[in-house]
C-alpha cells in the first residue's frame, strides 16, 4: 500500500474510503453546504474538500461511478480528471448530467479515485514511424462487434 497525506480543508470533508478490499476506486464525496442542481446537459464543480500530496510518479484520476453514469447518466465531465503530484490545492470534480437533471446532496459519492504510476516521456523527433498491420486507422478501423 501506499501512504497519500491528505489535508481535509473544510471540517466537513470525508476522507475517500475503498468500497472493498479488492476495489481499485477510492470514493470522492461532495462537501457541500446544500444540495447543487445540475441540469440535463449542465456541469457543477462539486469539492471534495480535500487536498492531497502525492509521491513523485502517481497521479491521481478522477473518475466516473459506474453507478451513477449507469442509474442517473450522471459522469465526470473531463473524465478521467488528472491529479498531478504537484498540486495541492483541494480536488474537484467535474459532474456533467447527461439526460435529466440531477441533484448533488451533501455527502454524496460523486466520482471515484484510482491512482496511477505515471511514466514520463521523451520526445524524439523522426521523419518516420515503423509500419504496423493497422497503420493509420484510427476511430473505428478496426470494427464493431465480437470477432469471428
Amino acid at each position: 500500500m501506499t501512504s497519500i497525506k491528505l489535508k481535509r480543508l473544510t471540517e466537513t470533508a470525508i476522507i475517500p474510503t475503498y468500497g472493498s478490499d479488492q476495489a481499485a476506486g477510492m470514493d470522492l464525496h461532495a462537501d457541500i453546504p446544500a444540495p447543487v442542481r445540475i441540469e440535463a446537459g449542465g456541469r457543477a464543480l462539486i469539492p471534495t474538500g480535500i487536498a492531497i500530496a502525492l509521491p513523485v510518479g502517481l497521479a491521481l484520476l478522477v473518475c466516473p461511478r459506474s453507478g451513477l453514469s449507469a442509474k442517473s447518466g450522471v459522469t465526470v465531465h473531463n473524465g478521467p480528471g488528472v491529479i498531478d503530484a504537484d498540486y495541492r490545492g483541494g480536488i474537484g470534480v467535474i459532474l456533467h448530467a447527461t439526460e435529466r437533471a440531477f441533484v448533488v446532496n451533501p455527502g454524496d459519492r460523486v466520482a471515484q479515485g484510482v491512482i496511477v504510476p505515471v511514466a514520463r516521456a521523451v520526445f524524439e523527433e523522426v521523419d518516420s514511424l515503423d509500419e504496423t498491420a493497422r497503420g493509420t486507422g484510427g476511430f473505428g478501423s478496426t470494427g464493431v462487434g465480437r470477432a469471428a
